[in-house]
């Protein structure tokens, strides 16, 4: 055996060689990271061609060659030996199958070992051709309790969230748990979720706090990073609970919004209302009540909530048949949608349909007939579902036409200024709320006109699937496909993950009108026409606005001036 200096471009393949399919790229990265920083640890095992040639064939570390070319190396040490009279075949197979890697425990250690020979974290991750984060990650592992390293070593590994668990904690801690644990004699597994378990402590996260620096210093707060967690997210947290409650329910107190209050939460993290207080699945109005409180993991949320003036008495169960000493009562089946769900309906309704006003295209005489059939709301003294506060007459609207008006009170407008009027009008009458300020079926209308479903959001969330019953969350899995559950609360939980990152909304929250509603509307409110007038003309007997048409037409209003009319 003899070592020589060659070129590592004039050595060749050995046509015997055992390994034929190719090494991955992040293999072949990390070699040539290695050799750039360390150089070949390991000389390759040449040997002279066959048949007098003067050159040398590759008998082991194909791959250091390859990669030493690629490093742009000149010469390289090779060690040559006798070739074998099968070519090298077989020690190439040996060499091969005899090749294993370091298990993740003896990473670890050569790690620290690098460490404390001087060289750091970003020298190691440079010269094996890992990430910097790789490296830190390793040498945490390394802080694992050493009787536990050495079973790890004989093959029995957690998983990596285990792992990260074990490792996280204080070698005190380790060892008391790893004596309930540790295999006996014989056994050569370990239950590592037990293990885990039992080092388990709760954790809370910098990205879930409101607070800032100022209060964690006060609380004594010390972040701690996640090393297992991706590099792109913070993932700082602590193991003090009760000091980060503490901050949070400080920022809270300091930070509470008008009309707000602290809630507290019950055994599931359900938020506490006050009593008869009902909650707001829409946008809060300037009356309503805001709630903040803390979550399971910490987080603070609010939900916005009205104190209604009077609540309607609940009706009864069910029906009773039947005379006198043998009543037969029959109930109700559960509807497809609960009542509080259609509160909620109506909220989400009314928000998509303002939403769609405010900003939807909307034809200009489309805007007018919406704006009429808005007046034509059976809400109409108006009870505003905009900002909760009641009209009693049109001329309360006002506020908005006033903008067609110059500073002379003259009637000075253009068409843009005519439209901003018209949809704010539109905004303050017409509602879907279940309470007062309902305008009814023409509500439905406007919004399936204007295409305000588009405007919806995703509903489905537990809040409102919750509301749902069992075939009517069936109907939404098919629609989904989504398999049902066994339990309905299974069936919940799947369809609230499968519309996580999409949009959900019920049918019956849809905007287009009950056919049968709309006709019974229309058949209220048909007008009569006046006995031997041409069709279309109102009798102004029975119709007063037919008066106001007929002057409208006398003086010849055009076509701005009667939409300035319409929106005052």
């Amino acid at each position: 055996m003899e070592l020589k200096f060659v070129d590592p471009r004039a050595l060749k393949d050995n046509p015997d060689k055992a390994r034929r399919s190719n090494s991955s790229p992040q293999a072949d990265a990390l070699l040539l990271a290695t050799i750039k920083a360390v150089g070949i640890v390991q000389p390759p095992v040449v040997a002279l061609e066959a048949d007098g040639g003067n050159g040398f064939v590759i008998d082991a570390g194909h791959r250091r060659v390859k990669q030493a070319i690629a490093a742009g190396l000149e010469e390289i040490a090779v060690l040559v030996i006798e070739r074998a009279e099968d070519g090298g075949a077989m020690r190439s197979l040996a060499e091969t199958l005899a090749h294993e890697h370091l298990n993740p425990v003896d990473q670890w250690r050569a790690i620290d070992r690098l460490i404390a020979l001087g060289w750091t974290e970003e020298a190691i991750a440079s010269a094996l051709g890992l990430p910097v984060r790789q490296i830190k990650k390793l040498r945490l592992l390394a802080n694992v309790l050493p009787a536990m390293l050495d079973h790890m070593a004989t093959g029995d590994m957690p998983d990596e969230r285990q792992l990260r668990t074990i490792a996280s904690a204080p070698l005190d801690e380790q060892k008391e748990v790893w004596k309930k644990h540790k295999p006996s004699k014989g056994d050569r597994q370990v239950t590592w979720w037990s293990v885990a378990q039992g080092l388990t402590k709760t954790r809370m996260y910098a990205k879930h706090a409101s607070f800032g620096d100022d209060l964690a210093q006060a609380y004594g707060i010390a972040w701690v990073e996640d090393l297992f967690a991706p590099a792109d997210e913070d993932s700082r947290y602590t193991t003090d609970v009760e000091a980060f409650l503490g901050a949070q329910q400080e920022w809270m107190t300091n930070n509470l919004p008008k009309r707000g209050v602290i809630a507290e939460v019950g055994s599931y993290g359900e938020v506490k209302l006050p009593l008869k207080a009902e909650r707001v699945y829409g946008k809060p109005g300037k009356s309503d009540h805001t709630a903040l409180y803390l979550d399971r993991e910490g987080r603070v949320q609010a939900q916005a909530y009205r104190l209604p003036a009077a609540k309607k008495p609940k009706g009864a169960a069910g029906t009773v048949d039947g005379d006198g000493e043998n009543p037969i009562v029959t109930t109700k089946p559960r509807p497809d949608v609960t009542r509080k769900g259609g509160e909620m309906i109506g909220d989400l309704r009314t928000d998509a349909l303002h939403e769609a006003l405010s900003r939807a295209p909307i034809e200009d005489d489309t805007l007018m007939a919406l704006l009429v059939l808005a007046f034509a709301g059976q809400n109409v003294t108006v009870a505003s579902g905009a900002r909760d506060i009641s009209y009693y007459g049109a001329a309360s609207l006002g506020q908005h036409a006033a903008l067609l008006f110059d500073q002379e009170g003259k009637l000075d407008f253009d068409m843009d200024t005519v439209r901003i009027a018209a949809r704010s009008v539109l905004v303050d009458v017409l509602s879907c709320r279940e309470n007062r300020s309902a305008s009814g079926v023409v509500a439905r209308v406007a919004g399936d006109v204007i295409a305000a479903d588009g405007y919806l959001p995703n509903m489905g969330t537990d809040d409102f699937l919750s509301c749902l019953s069992r075939p009517a969350l069936e109907t939404a899995c098919t629609d989904a496909a989504v398999p049902p559950r066994q339990k309905v609360k299974d069936t919940r939980t799947a369809l609230v993950e499968h519309f996580r990152e999409g949009r959900f909304v019920h049918p019956a929250a849809r905007f287009a009108p009950d056919p049968a509603a709309l006709s019974t509307w229309l058949a209220k409110h048909e007008p009569t026409e006046a006995e031997g007038s041409e069709p279309g003309v109102l009798d102004a007997q029975s119709d007063e606005t037919a008066g106001d048409g007929s002057d409208q037409d006398a003086i010849g209003v055009d076509d701005d001036a009667a939409w300035a009319i319409a929106a005052e």
